[in-house]
């Protein structure tokens, strides 16, 4: 067997372990923003917070995930891949502990840096997806990285509130950072086994068993066709001068800003409406955040099937249920929750997927992705600050569902129209 075959074979045998590596990296990019959030009313009598500065603890990540994104676009540029999700997850890493000090400077310095983190790993992780990926795995490990995000949120709605009550709020929010050490330490290990598989390319030259395989140097195995869509090609044309671009913001922008003032404040909202305890409102805020799993891996079952609009369409159709099932009937929360928690996850899901569709190169996409993240989360991350300042006006949660309610109207409007030309 040569040395080119033990390679190629060994790729193949490996597989699972770039979705794997992403499973534990994405579990890193939600959950750190929504664990405040069960323990928020401990934190505000703590630290003397009042609704709008809470709202900020969410707030803050979902706009440097906007205004960090220039930046985290550099650092991918200048940097290979890999560095920048190890970059990603350390930066998560000492934000995570930083947070848990018990006082309000820290609580929000902390928290700007998870921001910064995460915004990094945003960036990079659909790059490495479409580099990586086979054209046809693309949609399904698309649909993973979002259920795992997705998981992580649930985690952490489901864990933090009970360790609260053991070991008080700090603890409970630094102590997922385990999460970001293990993550690191999969990451290390799959892009040092690639490179170990690689080294025989060094010495000699693979030979190919046909016209259609090409081997990259990250070690991923691709038909031509895949190849070239990361080879040379034209100059793409800049993502502020491409229509689909701006509608695939506003689409996002609409998601975003949805999902994070509810996961912000359905804790509180359950509270207020049906009387539940903290444990209890952030075990049932999770119901949210594990439907999401149904949704992502769903979409691109869909994508199969439909095209990308008709999808777009169907997961609007379904958020609605959530702000105006929580303003009629607040008991139905269970409901409401399935419902809203499945098209959140598909959301995003069915925009990442129509980005690697229009791409033509991985540089196309690093700004593609930059793009849209960034313009998205400058909109979603008002989310929760007007929700919280609404709730504080108003004194019930009217005001706020209605305009989460617009929020995603503008996801399900834009967003088909942006998609009405992707096949």
């Amino acid at each position: 067997m040569t040395d080119g075959t033990a390679v190629r074979r060994g790729l193949r045998g490996a597989a699972w372990l770039l979705p794997a590596a992403i499973v534990l990296i994405a579990l890193n990019f939600r959950g750190p923003i929504v664990a405040p959030a069960p323990v928020i009313g401990e934190v505000r009598v703590d630290l003397g917070l009042t609704a709008t500065i809470a709202g900020l603890l969410t707030t803050i990540p979902v706009l440097c995930f906007s205004l960090a994104t220039p930046f985290a676009s550099w650092v991918i540029a200048k940097a290979d891949p890999e560095r920048a999700v190890s970059l990603s997850l350390l930066i998560v890493l000492v934000g995570t502990v930083v947070r848990s000090l018990p006082s309000s400077a820290a609580l929000l310095v902390g928290t700007a840096v998870i921001g910064i983190g995460i915004t990094i790993g945003n960036v990079v992780v659909p790059v490495v997806i479409r580099r990586d990926t086979s054209p046809e795995r693309v949609g399904i490990v698309t649909g993973v990285y979002t259920s795992a995000l997705n998981v992580g949120s649930m985690i952490t709605s489901l864990g933090t509130a009970p360790i609260a009550a053991a070991w008080g709020w700090p603890v409970a929010i630094a102590v997922w950072a385990v999460f970001a050490v293990v993550a690191g330490l999969a990451w290390t290990y799959t892009v040092g086994a690639r490179a170990a598989w690689l080294r025989p390319l060094h010495h000699e030259p693979v030979a190919a068993t046909g016209p259609v395989e090409l081997l990259t140097e990250t070690g991923s195995i691709r038909t031509v066709a895949s190849a070239s869509r990361s080879g040379a090609a034209a100059e793409p044309v800049r993502p502020a001068r491409r229509l689909i671009t701006w509608g695939l913001t506003l689409a996002f922008g609409g998601q975003a800003f949805s999902y994070y003032a509810l996961t912000a404040w359905i804790p509180t909202l359950l509270h207020d409406e049906i009387g539940f305890s903290a444990e209890s409102s952030g075990a049932s805020s999770s119901v949210f955040q594990i439907m999401a799993v149904v949704g992502a891996l769903g979409v691109p079952v869909l994508a199969t099937r439909f095209r990308p609009r008709g999808i777009i369409a169907l997961v609007g159709f379904l958020w609605l249920a959530m702000p105006l099932g929580l303003l009629f009937a607040p008991q139905l929360w269970l409901l409401w929750s399935i419902l809203g928690g499945a098209a959140q996850g598909g959301g995003i899901t069915v925009i990442f997927i129509v980005i690697v569709r229009i791409v033509t190169s991985d540089d196309d996409a690093r700004r593609m992705s930059a793009f849209v993240q960034g313009g998205g989360y400058l909109i979603g991350s008002a989310g929760p600050l007007v929700a919280g300042s609404l709730h504080g006006a108003t004194g019930n949660w009217t005001a706020p569902l209605l305009v989460v309610l617009v929020a995603v109207l503008t996801l399900g409007v834009a967003g088909t129209i942006a998609a009405r030309r992707v096949d």
